[in-house]
């Protein structure tokens, strides 16, 4: 594993990078969520489709390296993920595609909202916050439609518990997006075999560059 500084205009990000031992079939960018960095449970497990062919980068967001321990507003975690992804996927180095990107929850957002500026192929959003907790008339379904509006496929994987959109809720808000129910609620903490499985199912049908 290559730890990346990048340099964005909110601060330096750190991309974990890891490469498969032959040639790659594609690559898989993640960001972490607003509570919590890389470390999680599902970000951790999904290093194993290294061993499928794909290069899986983690994204340390610049808020979470300066060591706050709050997330800013979604337009400056967008300001930071486009310059990441450029830095990642141009010059010496690049990531091979097909490029699909996502995070989770907060990550999930960000991914969704700049996939179609960042020439994705596909989004993975893992614990998709449809609403906060207790407020299901503040939908962000918007921010999964438009991506598929721009021709992007979304995938989202979704504990059977969360209290941000569980997924039936996903289901009826985001008419003909894929949802993949594993066990659980948002944090995936004793999910992470059932990520593992459904993201493999995604990427085996990502089409290939």
């Amino acid at each position: 594993m290559r730890a990346r500084q990048i340099e964005t205009p909110t601060g330096m990000a750190r991309a974990h990078v890891e490469r498969p031992r032959g040639a790659a079939v594609g690559s898989l960018v993640l960001g972490h969520g607003a509570g919590g960095g890389i470390e999680s449970p599902d970000l951790e497990a999904l290093r194993a489709v290294v061993d499928e062919g794909w290069c899986y980068v983690r994204v340390e967001m610049p808020w979470r390296v300066a060591g706050r321990r709050i997330a800013p507003a979604p337009k400056t975690l967008d300001a930071g993920w486009v310059p990441i992804l450029h830095a990642l996927t141009t010059g010496r180095g690049r990531l091979p595609g097909p490029l699909v990107v996502g995070g989770r929850s907060a990550g999930a957002r960000v991914a969704c909202r700049t996939a179609a500026d960042l020439g994705a192929r596909a989004v993975l959003a893992l614990s998709f916050p449809l609403h906060p907790s207790g407020r299901p008339d503040k939908s962000r379904a918007e921010e999964v439609l438009g991506a598929a509006a721009a021709g992007i496929p979304v995938s989202v994987v979704q504990g059977a518990r969360d209290p941000f959109g569980r997924p039936e809720e996903l289901r009826a808000a985001l008419p003909g997006i894929p949802v993949y129910a594993v066990p659980g609620d948002h944090s995936f903490s004793r999910a992470a075999d059932g990520v593992l499985a459904a993201v493999s199912q995604i990427l085996a049908a990502t089409p290939r560059e």
